[in-house]
Parts: structure tokens; sequence; C-alpha cells
């Protein structure tokens, strides 16, 4: 049993669940093949209070916790359903909300909160990565404005955004110092998305390159202080890569329940495949490594909760999970056999899409680079 959540969690839960199967499971598949969800979706989310649940109500938010987030993560995994709810939800409004300025709050925040506009951060380039620091998208100061020119790319919620988090280069010479967020907003002149990008997974998650052609945006757009931006992101990473490792430890549970029905109901050489002792061995180990797993993360989402988790323990968190997740996903591919292949089985689909998960918030090597710092002599 997990003591991480209250009854009232529970509650918000059923809530959740209830919406999930009802709104999303039925379409998930056609929104697949359109590449993205449909707007009228993300209203439905904000009337339900699916959306932004760490606002609070004074932005039209439900002014709930973190916990909140993690409940709407866990039961879109339970639907198998892969959205850009957290980007919109867990980055841009908390972005906003901490670092924004009163008037930029009041204008935003309630619109996100009601999904009527969809929010997108845009930080990867081309040839950048990981390395932030290194960005050429750059905003000058002309007057009361501020002129963006740049492209970004994979950019979740890229093509339904409303508003965009822009990080870009105010002070070229800088380096890191010299990053700052702009909150562009969609029909803004010189602000063009290319058609969502042909992804091997994440199919109904829309991912955009942005181009930026010397785009003006009022100077009270500027999100936090100038030159800020880096610091920014650095203080949001660890609690984004805490969600995606719930978010893998709860796909594990999930595609392991679905891989012992799967292995129970289907027979081989007139036995059922989970009667064999590879397959039991393979299930057991599994479920080990998942309640190992499940235990870390819970307890980080906890110290989380209590104060704020470290960035090493979230880069192990995250690191763990999506490395423990690629593993087994795969063993229970392989147990379904030429229907794990097929994307009308969650775990085709599950599979395919976990493999981002080790690149984006931060890739693997990015990780152990950051946990290796505190391992003593001779560490980088």
């Amino acid at each position: 049993m997990r003591t991480l959540f209250s009854p009232e969690h529970e509650q918000f839960r059923e809530q959740v669940r209830r919406f999930c199967e009802r709104e999303i499971a039925p379409h998930y598949r056609e929104w697949e093949k359109a590449g993205h969800s449909p707007r009228e979706f993300w209203r439905k989310a904000g009337e339900h209070g699916v959306l932004c649940t760490t606002i609070p109500t004074e932005y039209g938010g439900p002014g709930g916790d973190f916990l909140h987030a993690c409940i709407v993560t866990e039961e879109m995994v339970r639907v198998g359903a892969n959205l850009g709810i957290p980007v919109h939800s867990d980055m841009v409004s908390p972005y906003l909300l901490h670092y924004g300025s009163e008037p930029l709050k009041q204008r935003l925040l309630p619109r996100l909160c009601a999904g009527e506009i969809i929010g997108s951060i845009a930080m990867t380039e081309p040839g950048t990565g990981s390395d932030l620091k290194s960005i050429r998208t750059h905003a000058v100061r002309d007057g009361d404005a501020w002129v963006i020119s740049g492209q970004k790319v994979w950019i979740t919620n890229g093509f339904n955004c409303g508003v965009v988090l822009v990080a870009c280069k105010t002070d070229p010479a800088a380096g890191a110092k010299g990053v700052s967020l702009i909150a562009v907003e969609e029909g803004t002149p010189g602000f063009t998305r290319s058609q969502p990008m042909d992804k091997i997974g994440l199919k109904a998650q829309d991912t955009a390159e942005l181009f930026f052609d010397s785009v003006r945006v009022p100077a009270s757009n500027l999100v936090g202080e100038e030159g800020r931006g880096f610091v920014y992101l650095m203080e949001q990473l660890p609690q984004e890569r805490l969600v995606i490792a719930m978010r893998s430890a709860a796909t594990l549970e999930t595609q392991l329940e679905a891989t012992i029905r799967y292995t129970t109901d289907r027979k081989v050489f007139g036995n059922p495949i989970i009667g064999f002792q590879n397959t039991r061995f393979k299930l057991a180990e599994a479920k080990a490594y998942i309640t190992m797993l499940r235990t870390f993360v819970d307890a980080c989402a906890a110290e989380h909760m209590a104060g704020g988790i470290s960035s090493e323990k979230a880069a192990m968190a995250k690191l763990v999970a999506t490395e423990t997740m690629g593993r087994f996903l795969d063993e229970f591919l392989q147990l379904h056999g030429g229907y794990g292949y097929s994307a009308e089985y969650g775990i085709g689909r599950a599979w395919v899409d976990a493999r981002v998960s080790r690149i984006a918030g931060g890739a693997s090597e990015v990780l152990r680079d950051i946990i290796s710092r505190n391992l003593g002599t001779g560490a980088a």
C-alpha cells in the first residue's frame, strides 16, 4: 500500500480516472493518427480540473499540490496516453507562477488553467540539445519591446501552443547569465510553427519546430528578471525530472499487470505462458525491481513535498526509473510475442513511447555527470 496520498488525493484520482477513461481512451488512437490532440479536449480538461493542478485558485487553478499533478500523470499512464499535459501544467504554468510579473500571471494563468490556451516551453535548438548555454535564439531590447529571432526544435505542444516561453539570449556575451525567458503568444507577427513532427513514438503528443522572425513582444512579457532564465530552468528541472520518474514507475506497474494478464490467458503448446519457469522468473524479477523503484520514487516525492528535492536526488530518480523502464518494457514486449509488436497492444505503444524518456528532461549521460560530481576524489 502506498502511503504518499491522502484520502482527498485518492478522491481526486477517481475523478481523473473517470475523465481519462471517458475523454481520452476512446479517442487516443485517432489523435495518434492526427499527430496532436484537439483543442476542445484541453478545454474539457480545464473544466474538469485536470490542468495546472498546483496553480492557486486566485489565478483560476484548482489550488492543489505536486501530488495532484502526479495523480494526473499516473492516470494518463493507466489508459496508455502520452499527451503534453505535464509540459502545460507542470512546467509552463509553474514558471509563470514562480517568476512571472503579476500582470503576466493574471493574463495567462487563468487561460492556461481553463485550457483556453495551451502552454509550451522552447529550449532545445538544432545543434544544442542539453547545452542550454549555447542557444542562439536571441532577443534585442527595442524601446518597450523585445525583438526575438531564432529557431527551436523538438518542442512539445509546439503545434498547438497558445503561449510559449522562449529561452533566448538577451546578452550573447554573458553565457548562461545572458539567458532570459520571454513569453510569446500565438498570432504574434513573425512567430510560426511547423506541422507536427513525425516521431517514432508519442504520436498524439504534438511536437513541432518553432520559428521566430523578428518577433516583437511587449517588454512586460519577460518572465522574471533579465539574464536569470538559466537559473530558473535549473531551479525547476528537479521537479520536472521527478515527474518523469513518477511516470516511468507508473508505466512499469501498468505494463507488468498487463503482461501478467496476457501470459496467463495466452497458451503455447497447450499451456499458459506464465506456466513456464522462464516467464515466471522474468516477471518475478520485474516485480522486485519495480517495487523497489516505486518505494524510492515515492520517497523522493515525499521529500519534494516536504521542502524540495535536490538536483542530485532528482537525477538519480529519473536515471534509475527511465533505465529500468527501458529494460523491463523490452522484456514485457518479448513475452507478448508477435502481438507485442502490434500498435493495437498497449505494450507496443508503451515500449516505443518510453525510449525518449532517457533523452528528454536531461539525457541519461547528463544525469550520470550530475550524480558523479558528489562521488568524492576523482569525480568530474
